[in-house]
């Protein structure tokens, strides 16, 4: 087995969680979400955050606005529904659960 693969896999399995997360604090264009998950090292591309950000707006649970900018054309910036931030409290349970198990399993080594 690979262990690149196995992170990439982690990675993937948590980023939309991540993008959520994210879009908690404030408002976001794509290019911002990009570097904060970059610094992260949940390293993507702006090819997997796109349909990311669209299916989470057709599930209801982002909400977007255009803002002129000052460095070209304008901006989509993305922001939480009402039903994303419950969706997001949903997932900080089920993310806070997971890593007690986990941590229960590296326990039992």
């Amino acid at each position: 087995m690979n262990v690149e693969n196995s992170k990439a896999q982690m990675r993937k399995g948590v980023l939309e969680y991540c993008i959520l997360s994210i879009l908690s604090k404030n408002s976001c264009y794509a290019s911002d979400i990009i570097n904060k998950l970059k610094e992260a090292k949940v390293i993507v591309v702006e090819g997997t955050l796109y349909p990311l950000l669209t299916r989470q707006k057709n599930a209801g649970l982002l909400s977007y606005r255009w803002e002129e900018s000052t460095q070209g054309p304008p901006r989509k910036y993305y922001e939480l529904t009402d039903k994303g931030k419950e969706f997001l409290k949903d997932l900080d349970t089920s993310w806070d659960e997971l890593v007690k198990a986990v941590q229960l399993i590296k326990v039992e080594k």
